[in-house]
């Protein structure tokens, strides 16, 4: 490739019905931090530098105006899919961790590569995965304990 290259994907969006219930969610049972927090929207710390945006279904269809620019309209509807990184180590934990909160595995899933996925639903039907390294054959260098933190 001659152009720039993409350094990795910041931020990531879900829309949800209910703010409290999803913060609570990604809060309590993921251990995310919260670094914003609004009726519209509530940013989440997902480690490494990336950021899981929570957006209030359909109050961010509109263009929104700020003092150093505007932010273009959006909005999502359906479940949507994202994927957490963890250390191969914390796979049994997490599992643990589901359960104790009363959320259903839905699927697992075991990669050619040697990498282990959990599926699972957040409050609003969205398909959440917690994946190990081994998913992609870039992922190779993610640091073993990538969301060890959360726990």
């Amino acid at each position: 490739m001659s152009g720039p290259r993409i350094a990795g994907v910041l931020e990531t969006a879900l829309y949800v019905d209910d703010m409290a219930r999803s913060v609570a969610f990604f809060r309590d049972v993921l251990g995310l931090s919260a670094m914003i927090e609004s009726d519209r929207l509530t940013a989440f710390d997902a480690g490494h530098g990336s950021v899981l945006l929570v957006f209030a279904r359909g109050l961010s269809v509109e263009d929104v105006a700020t003092p150093r620019g505007t932010i273009p309209g959006h909005d999502g509807h359906g479940p949507l899919h994202m994927a957490f990184g963890i250390g191969a180590a914390d796979y049994e934990r997490w599992r643990s961790q589901l359960r104790a909160h009363g959320v259903a595995v839905t699927q697992e899933v075991t990669w050619p590569a040697g990498g282990r996925s959990l599926y699972f639903n957040d409050p609003d039907g969205h398909v959440l995965e917690l994946a190990t390294p081994g998913l992609w054959k870039n992922d190779a260098d993610r640091p073993a304990t990538a969301s060890a933190r959360a726990l």
